[in-house]
């Protein structure tokens, strides 16, 4: 049986992190499931978690008045959902539907915000690795408005 910290470890957002960590972050951390086409992502609405993709795969989409929601990004097992918990106003950008079926651990921002402030060193990494992710978005989203605009 494995337990939350294998899940961690296992997956390669927090590669190369140390064991004292992983096992602190195990605590802010549980199982969840999403069902086809279920949105378990809001634009707007408040953001408490983010998301270890285990199984499935997810559409990370914007909504265009005219076009409806547009796919920014699809997202499968091993990736990363979500950064909005990490800054104030801890709000979502993107709206996030399961494509199928969804395995994932949840993080809770407020547990992790907390243990960052308590050990800078687990802090500073954290951010080092979901600026990575920030970035990624930011340049998919730009992909995606220069397709709109110029189609």
């Amino acid at each position: 049986m494995q337990t939350m910290r294998t899940y961690l470890e296992e997956h390669p957002f927090f590669e190369g992190l140390r064991d004292e960590h992983l096992e602190l972050l195990s605590g802010c951390a549980k199982n969840i499931r999403v069902e086809s086409d279920e949105y378990f992502i809001r634009t707007g609405k408040e953001a408490n978690y983010f998301y270890l993709i285990r199984h499935g795969k997810a559409a990370l989409e914007l909504y265009h008045p005219n076009r409806g929601p547009i796919i920014v990004q699809t997202m499968h097992a091993g990736e990363v959902l979500g950064w909005s918990w990490l800054l104030p106003p801890f709000q979502w950008h993107f709206d996030v539907r399961a494509v199928e079926f969804m395995r994932l651990v949840a993080l809770d921002g407020e547990c992790l915000r907390t243990k960052c402030e308590e050990d800078h060193e687990l802090g500073y990494e954290i951010l080092k690795r979901f600026t990575h992710i920030i970035t990624a978005r930011l340049h998919a989203t730009r992909i995606q408005l220069l397709d709109l605009y110029n189609g």
